[in-house]
């Protein structure tokens, strides 16, 4: 069996997330079926993180082995991908690697943004949250930086996940204006389950004078989903990129 990397993206708005769950649609589900379609083979591919439902992705990573893809040209077979898979997901290439390596545990870093939109969309409402709120963008930014003085997110993650821990190392936090949107832009080793979202929902609060920043902290310090804001439509969150310590094409 040889490994292979698989780059591609996605739309969410469709799907029960990433992973294959029993009646639900999931692009990993979606994936591994139109792969075994064409290779005449069952293959199950291992993604670089979940993605919870209706959550988007411009760079995703995957790795699978197989025995049959090494008589045919990958290039070929992404074409075939790209035909027989639904319009919200593309490949963008899939590379021969080395065999230890992994595109969950390998990964270094993670990048996500969402995207709040301030005035009504026609053509982007399935990428944005649409807020039409008057927000103290300053404050919001202070309490975004004190982010990177914890480690423990207890208070935005999903209650009941099977994690070992839920320390992160965010490595950047902020808000920007990217032309008419409001964006949030954060980087970490690893996310928890919902955990963007609802730090977003909690910035939110603080933007909305509901909440100081020193407020903010002692939530984080508190370790207590129920004491933090709410969780934000899953709409405006776009996975960004994924970094790993070598070259996607590696052998």
């Amino acid at each position: 069996m040889n490994r292979y990397f698989m780059h591609l993206c996605y739309k969410g708005t469709n799907y029960n997330g990433w992973q294959v769950q029993p009646g639900k649609p999931s692009i990993q589900g979606t994936i591994q079926d139109s792969l075994k379609v064409i290779l005449k083979e069952t293959t199950e591919i291992t993604g670089c993180g979940r993605t919870d439902s209706g959550v988007h992705a411009r760079n995703y990573y995957a790795h699978f082995d197989s025995e049959i893809l090494k008589t045919k040209t990958p290039e070929k077979i992404v074409y075939k991908l790209n035909c027989l898979l639904p319009p919200d997901i593309k490949i963008y290439g899939i590379y021969p690697a080395n065999e230890n390596v992994h595109a969950r545990f390998d990964a270094t870093l993670r990048h996500y943004k969402y995207y709040i939109s301030q005035q009504k969309e026609v053509f982007n409402s399935e990428f944005v949250w649409q807020l039409n709120k008057n927000l103290d963008f300053e404050s919001m930014n202070k309490a975004a930086a004190m982010l990177l003085n914890y480690s423990d997110f207890t208070s935005f993650s999903k209650l009941h996940t099977d994690v070992k821990t839920n320390n992160c190392k965010v490595t950047h936090a902020f808000w920007s204006y990217e032309n008419e949107f409001i964006v949030f832009s954060i980087a970490a080793d690893r996310f928890l389950r919902n955990m963007v979202r609802a730090i977003v929902g909690t910035l939110i609060d603080v933007g909305k004078n509901k909440m100081s920043i020193d407020d903010f902290c002692t939530i984080i310090e508190h370790k207590n989903r129920a004491e933090a804001g709410g969780s934000v439509p899953a709409s405006g969150l776009f996975l960004e990129n994924v970094v790993y310590p070598y070259p996607i094409v590696t052998k």
